[in-house]
């Protein structure tokens, strides 16, 4: 049921979407439809949840957690843009609703988003214990940079289909190496010698 709720909730959108539509999707009758779930914002809901609980799930495991800083973002920031582009049409759908319905988006994206944002945080205050990166960063900040950075190439791809001249990863790898120079201390970076005057 969840599968064909996210691809009606993709296509219709929070007020199109009907309960009789997002049965018929899924090959049942609408009373199956409430007994799981009492509503359409109910059913939005655990679509949300589902999404961001499989993410999560693949995040989860410490032993993959390395802290090598550029391993452990590349492996989340592909994650993360694997997210993205499996759901897509749905976020694209949430955006373009969050002004005309903003507390049922808000509650959608919230639920969607958070439970990857908060690992990424525990996982970057871990880095600044072991002065990985710069004790001052602001974590949620720098972190919903880092990801709105992701976000900004998948709608990219999809909004405006232009040839490029780098491919999808790269884009990634290039995310990745922009964000961990903004955090790690400048110690650990050669210092650039400035150009002397022409002769």
């Amino acid at each position: 049921m969840l599968k064909a709720a996210i691809a009606v909730f993709s296509t219709e959108g929070v007020v199109g979407a009907t309960t009789r539509a997002i049965a018929r999707a899924a090959g049942v009758n609408e009373v199956t439809l409430f007994r799981h779930f009492q509503s359409k914002e109910q059913l939005l809901g655990a679509v949300a949840e589902h999404i961001a609980e499989r993410r999560a799930q693949t995040l989860a495991d410490s032993t993959e957690w390395t802290q090598d800083l550029h391993r452990d973002l590349l492996r989340y920031a592909q994650i993360y843009d694997a997210m993205l582009e499996d759901y897509e049409a749905l976020i694209r759908m949430f955006i373009g609703e969050a002004q005309r319905h903003p507390d049922e988006s808000f509650q959608v994206l919230q639920q969607y988003f958070l439970p990857v944002r908060e690992q990424l945080i525990v996982y970057l205050r871990q880095c600044i214990a072991q002065a990985l990166i710069r004790e001052d960063l602001d974590l949620p900040l720098a972190v919903d940079q880092f990801t709105g950075m992701l976000l900004a190439g998948m709608l990219r791809r999809h909004v405006i289909p232009v040839e490029r001249e780098y491919s999808r990863d790269r884009y990634v790898e290039s995310c990745v190496d922009l964000f961990i120079r903004s955090i790690t201390p400048t110690a650990h970076f050669p210092q650039q010698t400035a150009p002397g005057p022409s002769v």
